[in-house]
Order: structure tokens, then C-alpha cells, then sequence
């Protein structure tokens, strides 16, 4: 046996030796990651599928010999959007004219809030760099609200699309306060009779 170990395949398992020990592991079209499940397929006994949803990406995966994976802007802007409105003390997404817009857009039939509002990327081969716009709730810290939106954005893009986030720019354009909406300006009663 040499140092890098012995593989071998056994009715569909690859077995491992290395170092005297035998490790034993089935094989599936996808390699196993922690936190994933294989089931059987329908009406394919003993063939195993491997659930992709929950599985690490790698950026090099997206250009292979074999061809090449390309992620559209409006995908990882939705994925951002996504991202963003995660984390607690965010009220909403998007400047000023961008939520008036976006509130007139809502009640076109067939049209639903965009869900990558506020958010403006550009995407390379391997690379990409985020630009957000929010609203933040008042009382939340904002630097630790701004570090904590980065770290979900870069972390859900890289694991969703296997691309390294360069930047993520936050631009904070209000801050939502207590009672804005609770009662719309015709609701409330004059100042002066």
C-alpha cells in the first residue's frame, strides 16, 4: 500500500485504505456534505440522490473543462434582497423613489413586491459586488446592523451561487420610527380647529 492509500469499488461503494484502515462510503452523483440526506429515487432500487439544496459551492465549479455556469444579475440581486431583509432592524429595502415606486407596483395586477428592491449588483465569471439601499428601524445600532447585512449577503451568495463577494456597499437612506405607521395623515386629528 503506498502513502496516498489504496480505492478500490465494491458493489457501488468506493472503499478507502489508508494507514491500515478501511472507510467505506456510497457513491452518489453528487459528493455527500454534512446536514444533506440521500433517499432512494422513485422506481430506481438502491440507486441514492443526493439533496444539492443544502450542499457548500465552490467558485471554481461555475467554469469547469466541461462547460461554464452563468448566474444572472437579477438572480443574485434576489438572493441579496433575500439576504438582507433576514436580519433583524431592517424595516425595508430601497431609496426614497424606489419604495414609492415599488408601493405603486404592488397594486398593478400580476405585479408583487420585488423582492431585489434596494439592491444593485454586477456579476463576473467568478466575482461579485453588491450595492444595497435600506431603511433601518430606529434604535438599531446601524454599524453593527451594516456588518451583520454583509456577512449575510456574502454568505448567501457565496454558498447559493459559488461566487467570492468583492464588496457589499450599504447605503442607509432612512430610518423607520415608532408610529409612522400607525395612523395615515387624514386618520389624524387636526392641530388647530
Amino acid at each position: 500500500m503506498n502513502d496516498e492509500g489504496r480505492r478500490r469499488s465494491i458493489g457501488g461503494d468506493a472503499v478507502s485504505q489508508e494507514n491500515g484502515k478501511t472507510a467505506t462510503r456510497e457513491r452518489s452523483e453528487v459528493p455527500q456534505q454534512p446536514g444533506t440526506k440521500q433517499e432512494p429515487q422513485q422506481g430506481q432500487q438502491g440507486t441514492k440522490r443526493t439533496d444539492v439544496a443544502s450542499q457548500d459551492t465552490d467558485a471554481g465549479a461555475l467554469v469547469t473543462s466541461t462547460g461554464r455556469t452563468t448566474i444572472a444579475d437579477a438572480v443574485v440581486a434576489k438572493i441579496v434582497g433575500m439576504a438582507a431583509r433576514e436580519v433583524g432592524g431592517v424595516y425595508a429595502m430601497g431609496d426614497g423613489m424606489g419604495r414609492t415606486i415599488g408601493s405603486v407596483r404592488e397594486h398593478i395586477p400580476g405585479m408583487g413586491k420585488s423582492i431585489a428592491q434596494g439592491v444593485s449588483v454586477e456579476v463576473g465569471e467568478r466575482q461579485a459586488a453588491v450595492d444595497i439601499d435600506v431603511v433601518v428601524e430606529y434604535g438599531v445600532a446601524i454599524p453593527k446592523l451594516a456588518g451583520a447585512v454583509r456577512e449575510n449577503v456574502i454568505r448567501a451568495v457565496e454558498h447559493m451561487c459559488g461566487l467570492e463577494v468583492v464588496e457589499v456597499n450599504i447605503t442607509v437612506d432612512d430610518i423607520h420610527l415608532p408610529g409612522d405607521d400607525d395612523a395615515s395623515d387624514e386618520d389624524r386629528d387636526p392641530r388647530v380647529q
